[in-house]
């Protein structure tokens, strides 16, 4: 009996972590869909106005 209370609940635990791996992939697919966007949208030699980074920028009130 105790073995079989053990076995239920492995097979409990086994599918919340089959869906929470399955959760992540989705998110992950998510985020790798959004990065490909915002590399499409920033051109290839950088962003516009010169600064290959933001410690390049100043700010306004410099």
């Amino acid at each position: 009996m105790e073995l079989e209370i053990k076995a239920s609940y492995t097979d409990d635990l086994l599918e919340q972590l089959n869906l929470t791996i399955y959760r992540q992939q989705q998110q992950i697919d998510r985020l790798l869909d959004e990065l490909r966007d915002l590399r499409r949208r920033v051109p290839e030699g950088g962003p516009a106005g010169g600064a290959t980074h933001l410690r390049d920028e100043l700010p306004p009130h410099y």
